[in-house]
């Protein structure tokens, strides 16, 4: 069992803290439209610090952890271009100005991370408590990625997001974004601004998201510490990755496909590990090197085979798939209103 310290635990936060301090205070006082060159040093600049704290990580606690570490880290990863995916569908359909967009992303990362520090911890006592959660976590991450394969040519229906709808029901909205802020006074009455719809959506995608990314870290490792820290190192550097890649993630298509195929995978490795602790020791179970090499093995599988796919068809569009079928009464937003109204 990892013995984590707590000031171990008290400068790691701090530390994730600063750096979304210095992304949220960078986005609030400096609105702009982040180019190329800056997406791609922020980028560089967050996966030599997850590298680095996994390197640090490995030393202090030995080569198991590290390599709990880096699986975790690779499966938030590659979760987390998934959400990259729906965050570009939302900035679509709610027309997002460019300068706004960096602020978008760095709320959406905070609370990412928030919904995600109560899974863990409510994650975490669960599987202490009852071993049978191994096997409940499990089969939920096969029933995802069942619903992911078969609706992967999707995308999700923002519009019929149960929280924006309720929200545009009930508050008044502007038709312009008002400067950036989430509220404005028109005529003397408070009003929400479209900021403050597409941060609702975001952070109830967030919310959806949490719910299948925390089994699936806690299927390579039942530490807490090590699902966190590779939850948010993921998460931090999101914002840069959306720059840099967002013009590529309509190549990745067959990405959904491949991250069903992890969530299956890591879904029936759960549910080994519980067959071998309640049922019996004879049931094999799969080593962590073995997933970090299955996902690995993956993600270059589909990467490879979505470029080349691309590339012989450039009509072809990748989608971040959904987890249930359109409804056929869903209104198309309209491209022309700032809300998509």
């Amino acid at each position: 069992m990892l013995d984590i310290s707590p000031l171990t635990w008290s400068l790691t936060i701090g530390l994730i803290i600063a750096l979304l301090a210095a992304d949220l205070v960078a986005a609030a006082l400096r609105p702009h439209r982040v180019g190329f060159g800056e997406a791609t040093a922020w980028s560089v600049f967050y996966i030599l610090t997850a590298v680095g704290f996994g390197v640090w990580f490995a030393w202090q606690h030995g080569s198991v952890y590290g390599t709990e570490y880096f699986a975790g880290y690779i499966v938030e990863k590659s979760l987390s271009v998934d959400n990259l995916f729906v965050f570009v569908i939302i900035m679509t359909t709610f027309a997002v100005p460019e300068e706004h967009q960096h602020k978008v992303l760095t709320f959406g990362i905070v609370l990412a991370l928030a919904m995600r520090a109560v899974f863990i911890a409510l994650g975490a006592t669960l599987l202490a408590m009852f071993s049978f959660m191994f096997l409940a976590f499990g089969l939920l991450l096969i029933y995802t990625a069942v619903q992911l394969f078969r609706h992967r040519d999707e995308d999700p229906d923002v519009e019929d997001n149960v929280v924006v709808r309720t929200a545009r029901r009930l508050l008044p909205i502007t038709d312009d974004y008002a400067g950036g802020g989430l509220t404005t006074r028109v005529d003397g009455r408070r009003m929400v601004t479209p900021l403050f719809i597409v941060l609702l959506a975001i952070g109830s995608i967030d919310l959806l998201f949490a719910l299948d990314s925390i089994p699936a870290v806690f299927g390579v490792t039942e530490e807490p510490y090590i699902v966190f820290t590779a939850n948010a190192f993921a998460l931090l550097g999101l914002r840069a990755l959306f720059f840099l890649v967002k013009g590529l993630l309509d190549r990745l298509v067959y990405l959904s496909t491949g991250l069903s195929l992890i969530l299956a995978f890591i879904g029936v490795k759960l549910i080994l590990h519980w067959a071998h602790v309640d049922l019996d020791e004879r049931v094999p179970e799969i080593s962590t090197p073995v997933s970090l090499t299955v996902i690995i093995g993956v993600l270059v599988v589909v990467t490879v085979a979505s470029l080349i796919k691309t590339r012989r068809d450039p009509s072809a569009k990748a989608h971040p798939g959904s987890l249930r079928a359109h409804r056929a009464t869903s209104a198309l937003p309209d491209p022309d209103h700032p809300t998509g109204r």
